[in-house]
């Protein structure tokens, strides 16, 4: 099942999109009449920094012995086909393509052998980075945080697998990332439990997995694509 958010007439709804058509309650609207919006309101994004084995070695980076963690604050959310907005005195913004995760129901101190019940289906991801303020801070919260620095979309599909996904992300039509979730150093299971120790998950809060080898720049106008196997693509544009 893939749970959309979706603007029809100047309205906002929830909804169900099969067959090139959203159910909602009341009614059924053509997809082509309507604008996929981000498809989670979180209350927070939960990112991991070095979850894939590939890119470790890329950065010659020794595997972590447990999740690195950051956040990324709800304002920095845009959905599919929005624009990425490249902050002016930034000198290298970049892609990073994410399978992330959307949480169901309130829950903390999760176990690894419950943490399904509590992930409502999983989405795309694209964690804009300001490359030169996170070198220059130290820390990451500045350099991921701007406005519009977290593409999510196109839904939320419930109905998935997640240990062994394809993972590509395209600049202009050419593949830069390309990668499986097979690669992860901590599983999904592992995400959802640690996290859950060190904070509260509440319904509609996004965890993402990670990125893996191929992460580079982008510029103005430049179209950026994360696609997913078994949730499809999203697609956003860079504008100064």
């Amino acid at each position: 099942m893939r749970i959309v958010r979706f603007s029809y007439k100047g309205q906002e709804g929830w909804g169900i999109y099969q067959q090139d058509k959203i159910k909602t309650l009341c009614r059924t609207i053509d997809f082509k009449k309507v604008k996929l919006l981000a498809p989670a309101t979180p209350s927070k994004i939960v990112l991991v920094g070095l979850n894939y084995r590939d890119h470790a070695r890329e950065l010659r980076m020794p595997i972590p012995k447990e999740p690195i963690i950051f956040l990324k604050p709800a304002t920095s959310i845009i959905g599919p086909d929005d624009k990425i907005i490249y902050p002016k005195g930034i000198k290298r913004l970049d892609y990073e393509g994410e399978l992330a995760l959307v949480i169901k129901k309130q829950g903390r101190n999760i176990a690894e052998s419950r943490a399904g019940e509590y992930i409502l289906g999983y989405t795309c991801l694209n964690d804009v980075t300001a490359r030169d303020i996170q070198k220059k801070d130290g820390q990451w919260t500045r350099a991921k945080s701007f406005d519009t620095f977290c593409p999510i979309g196109p839904w939320i599909e419930t109905e998935l697998k997640a240990d062994n996904l394809k993972i590509k992300t395209c600049l202009n039509d050419k593949v830069r990332q390309d990668s499986s979730t097979a690669n992860f150093i901590f599983t999904i299971p592992r995400l959802v439990a640690f996290i859950s120790r060190v904070m509260t998950l509440l319904p509609g809060d996004i965890i993402s997995s990670g990125t893996p080898a191929g992460v580079g720049p982008m510029h103005p106008e430049d179209i950026i694509e994360v696609v997913i196997e078994g949730i499809g693509s999203l697609k956003n544009r860079v504008i100064p």
